[in-house]
């Protein structure tokens, strides 16, 4: 329970209590304008509404794997993070060999060579391929 009660917790809680109660306002706003005739706001009327049992549902799913212990899913703070290198089964740093047996198909093989060699070159341009 201790996890919930941090200052970025309670923030995401405020933040969907917030959302929430807009929402149902916006839906009930919506519903005043379509009983005075805009026929227009019945659409929203109900789409105000599902966008908040919506909120509530991924903010429960959070709730629950933040109590599972599962990895949080947001990015961090800096960004996406960028993949590192590919690291091979014997632990040699490098593209990563193909999963399958290319060796039926030539035209398949040197793609696989081409597109290894891109990867270890990242800055390369692809008319730089020596191949």
């Amino acid at each position: 329970m201790r996890r919930l009660l941090t200052p970025g917790w309670l923030a995401w809680h405020a933040l969907m209590v917030v959302a929430v109660a807009t929402m149902l306002a916006l839906g009930a706003w919506q519903f005043s304008r379509a009983t005075a005739g805009n026929t227009l706001s019945w659409g929203y009327t109900l789409q105000w509404p599902v966008f908040a049992g919506f909120t509530v549902f991924i903010w429960a799913r959070e709730v629950r794997r933040a109590f599972r212990g599962e990895p949080d899913h947001r990015p961090a703070p800096g960004g996406p993070a960028r993949p590192g290198p590919v690291v091979t089964r014997s632990g040699a740093s490098g593209p990563a060999e193909a999963a399958y047996d290319d060796s039926d198909d030539p035209e398949l093989a040197a793609y696989n060579r081409y597109l290894a060699w891109l990867s270890a070159h990242p800055g390369a341009r692809p008319v730089d391929y020596p191949g």
